[in-house]
């Protein structure tokens, strides 16, 4: 049964959204603060954190930022909800690590939703074999990348989205098919969550960053080096 951490400084926003996903089998922790959230995340490790954006003392972004920064926190996925419509806040939750992102006021049933399709990104990547493709080695029991013999840290989301390119090296994958494989929805009002993902996993990636390939107005490819155009 997975465990689900809610930390929001409203109470009644706290009590609602842990009612319906224990209705729905899983299990809640709470926390009022960032501080406390952080702590408990680490203490308790849930399988993932329903964190408001903007609370007193520190925010959403502050604790996103210190989770991923810990190897204890770093893999935990991270559901971000905000009560700004606007842009900014969301891409700076993205480039810090969030998976995914909500505006209050929301759907508790849209946020159940949510809930299961980063759980089953994250839980249900077929296991028992790793992908090799060149430098890349990825493991898809441990769900860890190693580059050039190198281990990289990648959020649950960022390996997904790796490994839906490279499983297909050379071949176009639309927005949307990644949109739909890799977070389980495919609204075009989403977009910037594929762009801001992918250009924090090429950050990564480091000098095989360019192996991820930008096909204008489709989407994206993974292209091995050697593949690669010279210059």
């Amino acid at each position: 049964m997975p465990t689900i951490l809610i930390v929001d400084d409203e109470e009644d926003l706290r009590d609602l959204v842990a009612q319906r996903l224990e209705r729905e089998g899983f299990k809640t922790l709470h926390a009022a603060d960032g501080l406390t959230g952080q702590k408990l995340a680490t203490k308790k490790k849930p399988d993932l954190i329903v964190l408001d954006l903007m609370m007193p003392g520190k925010d959403g972004i502050t604790v996103c930022r210190d989770l991923r920064k810990d190897s204890r926190t770093s893999k935990i996925p991270i559901l971000m909800l905000t009560a700004r419509s606007g842009l900014d806040e969301k891409i700076t939750g993205l480039e810090l690590g969030a998976d995914d992102f909500m505006t209050k006021p929301f759907s508790p049933k849209e946020l159940v939703l949510r809930v299961r399709n980063i759980l089953r990104r994250t839980l249900s990547i077929d296991a028992g074999s790793t992908v090799e493709v060149g430098e890349f080695r990825l493991d898809k029991n441990s769900l860890k990348l190693h580059l050039a013999g190198e281990e990289v840290d990648l959020t649950s989301t960022e390996f997904k989205l790796l490994l839906s390119l490279i499983e297909a090296p050379g071949t176009v994958r639309e927005r949307g098919e990644l949109l739909q494989q890799v977070w389980g929805y495919s609204e075009q009002i989403q977009t910037r969550t594929l762009d801001t993902h992918i250009k924090r996993l090429r950050a990564k990636l480091g000098d095989f960053g360019s192996c991820v390939e930008t096909v204008r107005s489709v989407g994206y490819r993974f292209v091995g080096p050697s593949d690669q155009p010279e210059g």
